[in-house]
């Protein structure tokens, strides 16, 4: 799975993009992909079960829609919103009537979230609130955004690690994460996945937000919560894989750059004992490095700047980003030129700067990794 689909957006790494993809093909090597838990019938398949409920979600926001239109501005939309859509979307999704919730209190602060199932928050607004940004007068929006609020709810309970938001135009899965610095989420934008009736994207949502997704003893038993270890496993054990390949890249590097004709200084440095070669080891060691954060980055769409014009993020993607460099290397053998080179050189010593490079929503990162040497 791309960093996006036509109507699904991930931000963070809450759940990354290769297990959203296991999730999305049905992976039966993925702990909790039968259909019994998803409490389907005996008998009963995925594709039946899904599609049975898109059949209804279409018919229910058919229905719903055109009560959208031409409504002033200003007035309360949480009923309609509410009744005529978002619960009855939770009980196709297998939660019943969604039970409103009482406000929430933590060491003095409170939380005024809408509904629950179990530990989970499940905080529902009206059409005409923005999930990020706060709405004066309205409850679960005035003192903080509705993403905001139940952000920080997750991040400060004990016993509460996963939650959804949703305005019925967008719906987000969130998860308890104190050192978050930047949103992180996976939304689906159901506007635009019922009017386009995205079939592929409403059986993610399906398989993402069921009832039995949540369900478990303990927060930390659900499904979500199993699949994140799971995630964080298998990135572990990537790592450890990875161990041959950046010695390897080391090698290469560092031969290639000896061998090159226009590193004739480079040369004379190490000959001459000026460069040690330890130090050239180093910066080898550095640069794959930064080439392995940039892969991982870009490929679970954390990298560039979210509030980057979208220009600016296809010219990243289009010319500069290393997902572009891995593409040619399958392709084709590197040549003498240098201009991938110094495209590549150009990102680090942005990434480095206090001011990155808005051109190709590229943000100022500030860490040791893209400092200058």
């Amino acid at each position: 799975m791309a960093r996006n689909t036509t109507t699904v957006r991930i931000e963070g790494a809450v759940l990354p993009p290769d297990l959203l993809q296991r999730v999305a093909r049905g992976d039966s090597t993925l702990p909790g992909m039968r259909p019994e838990d998803y409490h389907l019938v005996a008998g009963e398949r995925f594709n039946e079960g899904i599609a049975r409920a898109w059949n209804r979600v279409l018919g229910i926001w058919t229905a719903f829609r055109p009560s959208l239109d031409g409504r002033p501005a200003g007035e309360s939309l949480t009923t309609l919103t509410r009744e005529r859509w978002l619960l009855p979307l939770f009980d196709v999704l297998g939660y019943g009537r969604l039970q409103t919730a009482r406000a929430i209190d933590i060491n003095g602060a409170s939380y005024a979230v809408s509904h629950a199932w179990g530990s989970a928050p499940i905080h529902l607004v009206a059409a005409n609130i923005e999930l990020d940004r706060k709405t004066a007068g309205v409850a679960g929006a005035a003192r903080m955004s509705p993403h905001g609020m139940l952000q920080e709810l997750l991040n400060r309970s004990d016993d509460r690690l996963w939650g959804v938001v949703s305005n019925g135009l967008r719906l987000r899965i969130l998860r308890d994460s104190a050192r978050l610095t930047r949103q992180a989420f996976v939304e689906f934008d159901l506007q635009e996945m019922m009017d386009g009736e995205v079939y592929a994207d409403f059986a993610l949502l399906w398989m993402l937000v069921h009832q039995s997704r949540i369900e478990g003893e303990r927060p930390e038993d659900c499904w979500l919560e199993r699949w994140s270890r799971e995630a964080i496993q298998q990135g572990t054990r990537a790592l450890d894989h990875l161990r041959g390949g950046v010695e390897k890249s080391i090698a290469t590097l560092g031969a290639g750059f000896l061998g090159h004709a226009a590193n004739t200084a480079l040369r004379e440095a190490l000959r001459s004992g000026e460069l040690d070669k330890q130090d050239y080891y180093r910066q080898l060691l550095r640069t794959v490095y930064r080439l392995l954060f940039l892969f991982v980055a870009e490929d679970r769409g954390v990298l560039l700047d979210p509030r980057a014009d979208e220009a600016a993020r296809e010219r990243y993607s289009a010319w500069y980003s290393t997902q572009r460099l891995r593409r040619l290397a399958q392709r084709r053998r590197g040549t003498r030129h240098a201009d991938l080179w110094q495209g590549l050189r150009l990102i680090i010593e942005r990434l480095g700067s206090d001011t990155g490079e808005p051109g190709l929503a590229l943000p100022a990162l500030g860490s040791g990794l893209w400092a200058q040497a």
